[in-house]
């Protein structure tokens, strides 16, 4: 596969204050939840602590493999098929979690807000890091030649 230049912008310092602080929001408000509910056990809440860092890691992991297809870079398909389907498995996960918990449906919408909202965040976050790291090595060349 022949690699394509990728001219990426750099994101403003608003947008990526704005990405990070949606994440930390995002995760410790679904942590904050999850140490504060009474009405599950240790292992109800194991449960959905493991979904969001799986879900994170799947979004950033499928951001990569979309942003290296866009570069041009050589993506294994069997491998971008697995994290796409690690993408859809938590979320498949936390609404069949919620569906059967024992809680209030405002909880329910609370932790269901925060995990996707996480998840956006983390790609978010994702992103402007590589945007980033693409500009200043643009930035690089720039100036060396």
């Amino acid at each position: 596969m022949e690699q394509q230049t990728y001219r990426a912008n750099k994101p403003s310092n608003m947008f990526a204050v704005v990405s990070w602080a949606a994440l930390a929001i995002g995760v410790l408000g679904y942590l904050i939840g999850l140490w504060n509910v009474e009405l599950m056990s240790i292992g109800e809440k194991g449960f959905y602590l493991t979904i969001i860092l799986f879900a994170l890691h799947a979004s950033v992991s499928a951001q990569k493999n979309v942003r290296d297809q866009a570069e041009g870079l050589s993506v294994n398909q069997t491998f971008l098929m697995l994290t796409w389907a690690a993408v859809i498995a938590p979320i498949i996960l936390l609404v069949m979690g919620l569906y059967n918990a024992e809680l209030p449906l405002a909880d329910k919408g609370f932790y269901g807000i925060a995990f996707i909202m996480s998840m956006f965040a983390a790609v978010s976050v994702q992103k402007n890091t590589r945007d980033i790291m693409q500009y200043e090595k643009q930035t690089k060349e720039v100036v060396n030649d």
